[in-house]
C-alpha cells in the first residue's frame, strides 16, 4: 500500500477532536477480519499521521489499568503520570517494523528521562504466541529494552487509545491528552524534535537539541526502502495470498504440498506434509520446505517450534545454493540454523549495492515447526 509520509502536531492539545487537523489516510487491508494492520512504505513500509477520535483523546492513560502485566517497572497509572510528558509506543515482538523502531525508542527513553520524559512500550500481540509472558520477557532482554513495558494481552490499552497499527507512537502532554501521534517506523528526527519541544513546554531546562543515532544490528537495522519489492506475506489461511502450491491450501487438515512451476516474483509455496491453520502452517514430517521469490535486501520469517524445548534445524538456500555472504543473522554461510523459540528470524541479508530478485528456500530437517509470516527490509 502506498501512503504519503506525514508528521504533524495538533495545533491545540486542548481541542476536542472535531477541530483537529484531518489527513486522508487509507487503512490497510485488514485481511480475514483482522482489526489491525502494520504500516508500510510503498510495498514495504510507510508512515502516516491522522487525527484520533474525541473518545480516544479523553483520558487515554486511564487504560493503563488494563495491562495484564508489567515489565521493568511496577504498574504505572494515569494519576502517577500527571505532569509528565509521556511517549506511549505500541509494538509487538515479531513485527519487523516495531523491531527497527525500538533502538530509537530506547535511546529516547535513556536520553530524556532526566528531563521528565516517561516512555511506555505497550506490547499488544498480533499472534497468539505473543501473549506468552515468558516470550515477551525474552524479547525485552534480547532487544535490551529498559523502559517500562505494559503487557496488553486483552487489548485494553490498545482500545483505550483507539489504536489500529504496529508500531504506533502517541505523544501525551502533561495534562494527559494526546498532542500528536505517528504511525509506522521512520520520521525519527521529527519525533525527537517534538519530544524536545514538549519537554521545554513542560518546564524542563537544559534539554539537548541533538538527535540520537542508535547503532542497530541484525534484524533491527534500518530497511533499504528503495530496494523493498516484496510485501509482508502471511502463511496462515486467514490472510495468505500468492500461494502457488498445487491444489491450494487445505484448511486445518494435514496435506501433501508440491510446487510444480517456478514462482514468479512474490509468489510462494510449501512442499512436504503441512497443516495450514488460520495463523500459521505446521510441518508434520521432516524434509518439508517453504520457498519465496522475493526482491529485498533482507528476508525475515516468523517461526517457532510447536513444543517447548524442541529445537528444529533448518537449511536455507538462495537460488538453489548456500547463501554464502548473503546469509542473515540467524543462519551461517552454509545456510544452517536452528529454530529455538517463537520469534522473527533474519535469514537473508544481501549487500547494499547488490540487491536483486532471488528464490529463497528453507528446508526443515525435523517436523514440528510453525511458520507464520514473511517480512522484508
Amino acid at each position: 500500500m502506498v501512503m504519503q509520509s506525514a508528521f504533524a502536531r495538533y495545533s491545540d492539545p486542548r481541542s476536542t477532536g472535531s477541530d483537529l487537523p484531518k489527513l486522508s489516510v487509507p487503512k490497510p487491508d485488514s485481511g480475514g477480519g483482522r482489526l489491525a494492520g502494520r504500516i508500510f512504505y510503498g510495498i514495504g513500509l510507510a508512515v502516516a499521521l491522522c487525527a484520533v477520535s474525541p473518545t480516544a483523546r479523553a483520558k487515554p492513560l486511564d487504560s493503563l489499568s488494563g495491562a495484564t502485566s508489567w515489565i521493568n517497572t511496577p504498574p504505572l497509572s494515569a494519576e502517577a503520570l500527571k505532569g509528565k510528558v509521556v511517549l506511549v509506543d505500541f509494538w509487538t515482538y515479531s513485527c519487523i517494523n516495531c523491531l527497527r523502531e525500538l533502538p530509537y525508542v530506547e535511546a529516547w527513553a535513556a536520553k530524556y528521562k532526566p528531563y521528565g520524559l516517561v516512555v511506555i512500550g505497550v506490547h499488544a500481540p498480533e499472534f497468539a504466541f505473543e501473549k506468552n509472558l515468558d516470550n515477551i520477557r525474552k524479547a525485552v532482554a534480547r532487544f535490551h529494552i529498559t523502559f517500562p513495558v505494559a503487557v496488553d494481552n486483552d487489548r485494553a490499552i490498545w482500545n483505550g487509545f483507539n489504536n489500529e497499527y504496529w508500531p504506533a507512537a502517541y505523544f501525551v502532554g502533561s495534562d494527559g491528552k494526546i498532542q500528536a501521534h505517528h504511525f509506522g517506523e521512520g520520521d525519527y528526527a521529527q519525533s525527537e524534535h517534538l519530544i524536545q519541544t514538549m519537554l521545554h513546554e513542560n518546564g524542563a531546562t537544559g534539554v539537548p537539541d541533538t538527535l540520537v543515532q542508535p547503532r542497530a544490528r541484525g534484524e533491527q537495522s534500518e530497511a533499504d526502502l528503495s530496494a523493498v519489492g516484496s510485501p509482508e506475506t502471511y502463511i496462515g489461511y486467514e490472510r495468505a495470498n500468492h500461494f502457488i502450491s498445487t491444489g491450494g491450501a487445505v484448511q486445518d487438515s494435514a496435506s501433501d504440498y508440491v510446487v510444480d512451476t517456478p514462482p514468479a516474483l512474490n509468489e510462494w509455496g510449501l512442499t512436504g506434509n503441512w497443516t495450514i491453520g488460520p495463523e500459521s502452517a505446521r510441518l508434520n514430517r521432516s524434509g518439508g520446505s517453504i520457498l519465496f521469490h522475493f526482491h529485498a535486501r533482507d528476508l525475515h520469517l516468523v517461526l517457532g517450534p510447536s513444543k517447548p524445548d524442541m529445537p528444529i534445524k533448518f537449511r536455507v538456500t538462495v537460488d538453489g545454493h548456500a547463501p554464502g555472504a548473503m546469509h542473515g543473522s540467524d543462519c551461517d554461510s552454509d545456510g544452517l540454523g536452528t529454530v529455538t523459540s517463537q520469534r522473527l528470524y533474519q535469514l537473508v541479508r544481501q549487500p547494499d549495492d547488490g540487491v536483486a530478485d532471488h528464490v529463497f528456500r528453507i528446508e526443515f530437517l525435523s517436523p514440528g515447526v510453525d511458520a507464520f509470516s514473511f517480512t522484508f527490509g
